[in-house]
């Protein structure tokens, strides 16, 4: 069976951002289109950001999708590790602030830069 790897940045026990992967089997359609089960949604949104563009570190609000359409993203978490996702590639960004916990910057958290001269356009899709 074919399956698709889902890339998941997301918060440990200890506070700190650590990247997995798990498996999602596509287990529908047929041997000429293999499918995932369907996926609820809330809502799309769109990204643009120019060269030169960096954040600070921080926390991803509600769980999402994050697709790259356009450049190259690269992700820094705070252990120093750094992954780089190019167009058409994707992660779930579920790197949230636990319930009553106040931010610490030397702790939670991840912060994300565009590599090279082209703009960064992105995909959320919260789910």
């Amino acid at each position: 069976m074919t399956t698709f790897t889902k890339v998941i940045l997301y918060t440990g026990s200890d506070g700190f951002a650590r990247f997995k992967e798990e498996k999602i089997e596509l287990n529908e359609g047929n041997e000429k289109s293999q499918l995932s089960p369907w996926f609820n949604a809330e809502g799309l949104q769109l990204r643009y950001s120019p060269v030169g563009f960096k954040s600070d570190f921080h926390c991803t609000s509600k769980p999402q999708w994050l697709i790259v359409l356009q450049g190259v993203m690269e992700i820094e978490l705070r252990d120093g590790s750094i992954r780089r996702f190019s167009a058409g590639e994707h992660f779930y960004s579920a790197d949230t602030l636990p319930e009553g916990i106040t931010f610490d910057s030397n702790i939670h958290g991840h912060c994300s830069r565009l590599i090279g001269d082209v703009p960064l356009i992105t995909a959320f899709i919260r789910d």
